[in-house]
């Protein structure tokens, strides 16, 4: 028995690749949850659920959908959470881990399209799921689990407009806490830092920029997106963490901290 068993989580960004989403995804996949994966890439969501179908006999639903400046976005969102609905007919967990961004552009040099790319793949597109998914989320009295980042909390160089959605993520998501307490829906925020495949092209690309950021980690080591950071995620979605809720997590190996 898992602790999903006969639920159902959406998971945007949880195409097939050493990412952040497919490892949380393995790790609702474990504890029996069925899942919906949104993601651009068609490809990458289809062996997603083939490889997740066979390995833990549970039901994936592939959702090609992007958030962008296009009006038509806010459209694209609510017909994937509606054949969500359609496929499984509930909604227990809802994570948004889906973000673009154009990082390593100074801000002084920062355009508009640089700034919506960050803003509307990850703040809107937030608020797009939360606002879809709000009346399911009600009826199962589910949780939310929003990724925000260091870059916002820290100020990192080089990533205004990704620091600016992430930091609106983090405002919502207290917002969201505060006005769906209510209704018994817990929302809470992580910051990760895991070992991707995004990770591990800069690491062959700038090595030794890659060892000095990692040695400005206590543990010596970037997390594991299925173990590090799924496994938090299936705990903040969990019976156990309900009375938790307009939290922060910084899952960072001990680099994350502030007062």
């Amino acid at each position: 028995m898992g602790i999903f068993d006969g639920k159902t989580a959406i998971i945007t960004g949880g195409g097939k690749a050493r990412s952040i989403g497919y490892g949380i995804a393995v790790a609702y996949a474990k504890e029996g949850a069925n899942l919906a994966l949104t993601g651009r890439n068609e490809q990458k969501l289809l062996d997603a659920k083939e490889e997740l179908e066979r390995l833990y006999g549970i039901k994936v639903l592939p959702l090609q959908a992007d958030v962008t400046p296009d009006e038509k976005s806010e459209e694209v969102v609510k017909e994937a959470v509606q054949k969500v609905v359609d496929t499984f007919g509930r909604i227990d967990v809802l994570i948004n881990n889906a973000q673009a961004s154009a990082s390593g552009i100074p801000l002084s040099m920062h355009m508009k399209d640089h700034f919506d790319l960050g803003i509307y793949s990850g703040l809107y597109a937030v608020f797009y799921y939360m606002r879809a998914c709000y009346p399911y989320l009600k009826e199962t009295q589910g949780s939310v689990i929003n990724f925000a980042s260091g870059a916002g909390l820290f100020g990192n160089a080089g990533q205004s407009s990704y620091a600016a959605a992430k930091e609106g993520i983090r405002g919502i998501s207290r917002v969201a806490a505060t006005e769906w307490g209510k209704d018994n829906i817990n929302v809470n925020v992580v910051c990760p830092l895991a070992m991707t495949a995004q990770l591990e092209n800069f690491k062959e690309a700038y090595p030794e920029a890659y060892e000095k950021n990692l040695k400005a980690v206590p543990m010596g080591r970037f997390g594991d997106p299925e173990k590090d950071i799924g496994r938090v995620c299936v705990h903040l979605g969990s019976p156990d963490f309900k009375y938790m809720s307009g939290e922060t997590l910084t899952l960072e190996g001990g680099m994350g901290q502030r007062p």
